[in-house]
């Protein structure tokens, strides 16, 4: 694998569904009525972890252990929305077995509004 450099950006899109929402519910026993039942418009509100397991696929392409993760959930997604999540990575440091990176990831909907942001830290095996 070709070691991060800073300035790398990944992106990874996702519209989740209902169903995602029911699985994550059964495998997290989050089962709050506000994700199971449907809102005024039929859709089901994500859960916000759910939501960030977009930027753990992101990390999880780079093949990141991660180390720490910090996100602020700034708007609500919906079932049927698309979300856009970037990851920018903003530092490595290389030490002698591995890389030590810090990286900065921003969530957005197809309204072009943040719904999730924060930061990663963790590394990369050489």
């Amino acid at each position: 694998m070709t070691p991060p450099t800073e300035g790398d950006t990944r992106t990874f899109e996702r519209t989740f569904t209902p169903d995602d929402v029911r699985t994550f519910a059964d495998v997290s026993g989050d089962e709050q009525p506000r994700h199971l039942e449907p809102g005024d418009e039929g859709r089901l509100l994500v859960h916000g972890l759910l939501t960030a397991t977009m930027p753990t696929k992101l990390g999880g392409d780079l093949e990141v252990l991660g180390r720490s993760m910090a996100f602020d959930f700034l708007r609500p997604v919906y079932t049927g929305e698309t979300v856009v999540c970037t990851m920018t990575i903003e530092a490595v440091e290389e030490q002698a077995d591995r890389y030590d990176l810090a990286a900065s990831v921003v969530c957005e909907n197809e309204d072009g509004e943040v719904v999730l942001q924060g930061t990663v830290e963790g590394l990369v095996s050489k």
